[in-house]
């Protein structure tokens, strides 16, 4: 299951990670956010161990949301090392966000 990021969380889960890290910034109210849901989740159980798997709702976490700048959603940021090394902006098929995490791996 997807980690549920925070701001209060967001630099223990996210910027100390060893492993690559992405996170899905979506809200309630968004349709494309919920067709990107469920393909997050099977990735978190596709990847348990080789990488971290979150979600941050941007309605409830503006200071990250702001951080990043994040104007449209839902956004996937991919980072390792704590930086942003790749980024998906609206809804996509599974495949293209496995080979982006793969090309961390």
């Amino acid at each position: 299951m997807a980690i549920a990021i925070t701001d209060a969380n967001f630099e223990e889960i996210v910027l100390k990670s060893d492993k690559p890290v992405i996170i899905d910034l979506w809200a309630e109210w968004c349709g494309p956010c919920r067709m990107v849901g469920p393909i997050i989740e099977e990735m978190a159980i596709e990847f348990e161990g080789k990488a971290v798997i979150g979600k941050l709702d941007v309605d409830s976490n503006p200071e990250t949301t702001s951080r990043y700048g994040i104007r449209n959603i839902p956004t996937i940021l991919f980072i390792k090392n704590g930086e942003i090394v790749d980024k998906q902006v609206g809804a996509v098929p599974k495949n293209v966000l496995v080979q982006k995490l793969k090309a961390l791996l």
